[in-house]
């Protein structure tokens, strides 16, 4: 995909060789279509040719023929037309489907900051444009474009028939024509990738602040976020007036020329009849055929300007969605083979893009199945040691060892199947809780995910809900309380039942009463793998067979909780200051 990046028509290709043979049965009975409808010119041609015979004994055999060929032509016209459009009506519309999961599919592999500095709504918004002007240039390049080019070479050929120097004269002003208009339409490009861009920063702007509507109101903010988008609207509207506008600039010199061009054809036609050149079908296959022809550029050029505005949008849109991976696999990745657990810090420093170095030559081992606990201030690293294990980032110096395997040289599909992870922002899908426990495993059944929801203490509040385990919780799960939500996420990485467990403040939403009925639940999905857990709260970490304290990117303690607890040291000074009696004082 990378190599079509900012490449619409090589894109575009892409889909339809996917479909080659379904795009050439199109193709085909496009022309056939064509051809037919031209050559009924010419079946009325000699139609009025047969008659303007009289009607003599042998007269009506050949009008009658001439009437056959004419209705054959006609019905031959109308069913391909029919057959084209059969095929493109579910050709088009897997093609679209294509384009849509091949865009899904490659997003999904960019790293999270390229989520971070893009708006949601924009990129899904700029993935269904792309399938849209995927769609709609389809349609137009089948229906007007190709029919009017394949119509006016056609026709020409046929006016030849008549005078060579007609058709002569006609094949080069409609080619200068289309050429002419083609040309002028590129150089509207960028009004069309303007307005396009705007479109797309509409889309992100809209769904940014209907996502955040409770911060809108809880601010008083409705009216000044209503300016904001009234502003961006605003900005929109202009560059597709400007794209707009500069469309009917092409359309009107179109309109003025092909009708000069028109008359003069008729004026010719009319002279070498004038002259004997040319009978009276002659003049309405002229005539006719120069309507086809008027028609067909007209239409050509309407269909070539507006083919501009989205070739625009594919290009703008592949442009933004195709970047390259900033964390692709490596070249020669494979599977993690996760036997113990143990995980291995080498020398590992880190700084977010831009920003100084948060991580200080980290040097640390945890050995397979101990529970390690990270403490320390905000901004301290700890977050970032859990973001580095999931290889969201890649560690400018250093590496990070998972049973000994360089987690840069494995696949990131298998990496994160080896571990369960409880956020502190939890974040569930617009779907039904059964579902949103489900997908840690989803082959689980719902005997296991029941299982799973009653070690984690929230089975009780989920069948109060409405519709029990069916019940629908809104979007991120505005519908249940922070601590609800907490406990649905430790349902679903018990459910998921991986080696190593990555806890980022898992009870930080819970009351104290509620922290007390999961602590259990946690000692049980903890047993036996290898634990890694971020905590502000130090009582959750009671239980823990190590604790390493931070500072500003740089482990400046480390030891078991007793261990710790019983000497001066930040461990203890953080103890303090929570209130919290250290297990060898309290027993």
């Amino acid at each position: 995909m990378l190599a079509l990046r900012g490449r619409p028509i090589a894109f575009l290709l892409h889909y339809v060789m996917r479909h080659r043979w379904s795009h050439a049965a199109v193709l085909a009975s496009v022309l056939v279509a064509v051809l037919c409808s031209v050559l009924t010119q010419y079946g009325l041609r000699d139609l009025v040719n047969a008659i303007s015979h009289g009607h003599g004994p042998g007269v009506m055999h050949g009008v009658w023929i001439a009437f056959g060929v004419l209705a054959v032509l006609i019905a031959a016209d109308n069913l391909m037309w029919r057959v084209g459009g059969w095929i493109a009506a579910s050709l088009f519309v897997r093609v679209t489907g294509d384009v849509r999961r091949d865009l899904f599919n490659y997003l999904a592999g960019h790293s999270p900051s390229y989520f971070a500095d893009r708006l949601p709504g924009t990129l899904a918004g700029r993935v269904t444009a792309t399938a849209n002007a995927i769609f709609t240039t389809e349609n137009t390049l089948a229906w007007n474009i190709l029919p009017p080019v394949v119509a006016v070479i056609f026709a020409i050929a046929l006016v030849s028939s008549v005078s060579p120097g007609m058709a002569a004269a006609m094949l080069a002003i409609s080619a200068g024509l289309a050429g002419i208009i083609f040309m002028l339409a590129r150089r509207g490009g960028p009004l069309h990738r303007s307005y396009a861009g705007s479109a797309a920063r509409v889309d992100g702007e809209l769904v940014d602040v209907i996502g955040n509507i409770g911060v809108v109101r809880a601010f008083g903010a409705t009216f000044r976020e209503s300016r904001r988008i009234a502003d961006t609207i605003g900005d929109e509207m202009a560059a597709r007036h400007n794209s707009l506008k500069y469309l009917e600039k092409l359309r009107l010199l179109h309109a003025v020329v092909t009708a000069i061009f028109s008359a003069g054809v008729m004026a010719w036609a009319v002279i070498l009849w004038s002259q004997g050149h040319a009978t009276a079908g002659d003049i309405v296959l002229v005539g006719s055929l120069c309507f086809t022809i008027l028609h067909g550029t007209r239409d050509l050029a309407v269909a070539l300007v507006d083919l501009t505005q989205h070739i625009a949008r594919l290009e703008e849109a592949t442009a933004t969605l195709l970047l390259p991976h900033a964390l692709p696999d490596a070249a020669q990745a494979r599977p993690l083979l996760l036997t113990a657990g143990g995980v291995t810090f080498d020398e590992v420093r880190f700084s977010y893009p831009g920003r100084p170095e948060i991580l200080k030559g980290i040097e640390l081992h945890i050995k397979p199945g101990q529970r390690v606990g990270f403490v320390g201030s905000s901004g301290a690293g700890k977050s970032t040691m859990l973001s580095l294990m999931q290889r969201f980032y890649d560690p400018n110096e250093g590496r990070i060892l998972i049973d000994g395997q360089d987690i840069s040289r494995v696949t990131q599909e298998s990496l994160r199947q080896g571990m369960a992870v409880v956020p502190q922002d939890i974040s569930l899908f617009h779907r039904s809780v059964l579902e949103n426990i489900r997908y840690a495993r989803p082959t689980a059944t719902t005997a296991e995910v029941l299982e799973a929801a009653e070690l984690a203490r929230c089975r009780d509040f989920i069948e109060a809900l409405p519709e029990g385990f069916d019940t629908i919780v809104g979007d991120r799960g505005t519908k249940l309380s922070g601590g609800q939500r907490q406990r649905i996420a430790i349902a679903r990485a018990i459910l998921k039942n991986a080696p190593l467990l990555l806890l980022d403040e898992a009870t930080s939403a819970l009351d104290t009463e509620s922290e007390q009925a999961i602590q259990g639940a946690l000692d049980t999905l903890m047993e036996g793998r290898t634990v890694v857990a971020i905590a502000h709260r130090l009582s959750t970490l009671r239980n823990f067979d190590r604790i390493v304290v931070m500072h500003q990117g740089e482990i400046i303690d480390d030891g078991s909780p007793d261990e710790l607890s019983s000497r001066p040291g930040p461990y203890r000074d953080l103890l303090s200051r929570q209130n919290v009696i250290p297990l060898s004082r309290a027993a």
